[in-house]
This record gives C-alpha cells, structure tokens and sequence, in this order.
C-alpha cells in the first residue's frame, strides 16, 4: 500500500512538472507577445503584404530580420528597413513598439506619404532615421514630442514647407539632418536657442531663403552645414573664435559680408564658402589654424594676396578662382 502511494505521488508530481512547462514553441521565444501582434500588423501593412523575409509566423520575432530585442527586457527596441522593394506608407502600427530606440527606414524609394503621428507615442525613441524615401507634406511639428531623440535624419526626401521652430525644444539631440528636401521659407530664429545640446545642423541643398538669424552666432555648432540655399546678407557672425566648429559649409548662397574682418575657431578644420558675394581678403590667421584642411572661396570678391604659410599653396588653384583680384600662389603671382 505504501509503494503505491509513493509511486502515486512521484507520478503526480511528473504530471504537474510537464504541464508547468510552456510548450516548445514558447519556451524559445524571447519575443515578447505585445510586440509579436504589433510585426504582424506591420507585415501586412507594408506592400506586398506578409512578404518581409525572415518573418515567419509562430517564431521567435527577436530572431527576425531587421530586428533587435534589448538583452534584458527582450522587448523590441531596434527597427532598421534598408534598400529593399517596399511600398506604401510607414505603417502607423510602429507607434505601438513602446520600447523602441532606433527606427530606420532608407533607401526604399516606393515609401511614400507623411511621416505618422502615431511615432509620438514612441518616447523612448532616440535614433530617427527616415532618408533617401519619397516622403512628402511637411516636416512635422509634433516630432518635437520625442524629447528623447538624439539623432534625426529625414534627408534625401521630397519634404516641402518651412522647418518646425520646435525643433529647438529638443535636448538631447546631437544631429539633425534636414538636406536634399524641399524646404522654404527661413531658418528658425528659435535655432539660436538649444536649450541642451547644440546639434550638428545640415540643411543644404534647400530652397531656403531670407538672412540667417543673428541667435545661431550664439550656438557653439561643431558641423554646421548651410550650403545651397538661397540665403542672404551676413554670416559672420557664424565664426565663434573661442568656438570650437569644425566644420562650415555656407555654399552656393547670395551671403555678402567682409571676410577680411572675420575671426575663427582654433578648431576650424574645413570652409567652404564658394559661390557667395563675400568681399574683402583672406585674413592671413586661417594659415594659423592647427588642423585647418579644407578651403574654397572660389567665384567670390574677394582681393589681396592669398596668405602663405599653414595648407594655403597645397589648396588647388580651382579653390581660389573667380573672385575680383585674388593673387599669389596657386594663383598669378601679384603685381
């Protein structure tokens, strides 16, 4: 009697153990459910439908392409779309990945639409890539509600209107990249005042126009990128010179300043002013410069001999060209 109610027992409790373990299934999924029925919604949201390769029904989403779980939640918190056949619009349903980090879509040319309001509800986003689509309408104004967001890049599109003035709400933000759209209107005065970080800023080849704000003199930019636009008047105010800008693109503008009466960063590595109407001469200080690599001044008004010393005579001929009497080498010599 004693044996069978011993064997009783060890059989109970074998009984009990395999029915506390979770089917096959499940036990090798990290996916977390809440965000397997938000993939499936995008599958077959995005054109053709349920054709993403390597999501397969019923298996572990955090092995599934373009996708990566956090090691600790195992929560989807990575979404990277890249060169691929896709069409449509960004499906709204990614709003409702509430761990997300990073987003990416780029290079998929047949993505079309406005960018979804629903991508607000994403507040711990901090990577936002959405380039080289054909994304059009305005550059939305509530993307400022992503006060998380560290790096924004919605270049290479067909974007229209002006440049949300919120957008200096942002924080955390390290880049903004805004080029290669069809923006108007003016920079916002507001982008004199970054309250957190000062990001690096590239908005060329714009339809931009009006003067640049005196307030962006007051921003510490490393990378400042303003190039092909059709923007006027003066940019000196730009060179900080206990800055620390690396980096200054102004371009293929109608800018018009005196250039001689400009003062740089020590960190200055590389100016591009070329087809501008900036007059005056080339302030012999920039031979100074440590790790001053770059340079083109090229069809300008500028006069005078061109400075020797620092990287001014290793700069091609084709830098200094087309202003109103440059001369020294490369160029003639001076008479």
């Amino acid at each position: 009697m004693e044996n069978k109610f011993l064997a009783f027992i060890v059989f109970s409790f074998i009984l009990f153990s395999v029915l506390l373990v979770p089917t096959h299934s499940v036990t090798n999924h990290r996916c977390h459910p809440d965000d397997y029925k938000v993939l499936v919604e995008i599958n077959k949201t995005i054109f053709p439908p349920d054709h993403i390769p390597g999501w397969v029904p019923n298996t572990d989403c955090c092995n599934w392409y373009a996708i990566d779980c956090h090691y600790k939640t195992n929560r989807v918190n990575e979404l990277h779309f890249y060169s691929n056949d896709y069409s449509g619009q960004i499906p709204p349903a990614i709003g409702d990945l509430a761990y997300l980090e990073y987003l990416t879509f780029r290079k998929l040319t047949n993505i079309t639409g406005p960018i979804p309001r629903s991508l607000t509800k994403l507040k711990r986003l901090r990577y936002l890539r959405i380039s080289w689509l054909n994304m059009t309408g305005p550059v939305p104004e509530f993307l400022s509600e992503l006060h998380n967001l560290e790096f924004l890049e919605l270049n290479f599109n067909q974007f229209s209107g002006s440049i949300p003035a919120s957008f200096s709400k942002f924080t955390k933000l390290l880049a903004v990249h805004l080029d290669r759209n069809r923006l108007t209107g003016s920079i916002p005065e507001s982008f004199g005042h970054f309250t957190g970080n000062v990001p690096d800023l590239y908005l060329s080849h714009n339809q931009l126009t009006g003067t640049i704000p005196k307030s962006l003199g007051n921003m510490n930019f490393d990378r400042l990128d303003l190039s092909r636009n059709k923007l006027v008047g003066d940019a000196s105010m730009l060179f900080r010179p206990n800055g620390t800008t690396s980096s200054i693109d102004l371009s293929r503008n109608l800018l018009e300043f005196d250039f001689s009466k400009v003062r740089f960063p020590k960190t200055l590595n590389s100016l591009d002013l070329n087809h501008n109407r900036i007059y005056g001469s080339i302030p012999k200080e920039l031979s100074d410069l440590q790790y001053f690599g770059g340079f083109n001044v090229s069809y300008n008004r500028l006069c005078g001999e061109i400075p020797t010393g620092g990287n001014f005579q290793s700069f091609e001929a084709s830098n200094y060209i087309h202003n109103k009497c440059l001369c020294g080498p490369p160029l003639l010599k001076c008479t």
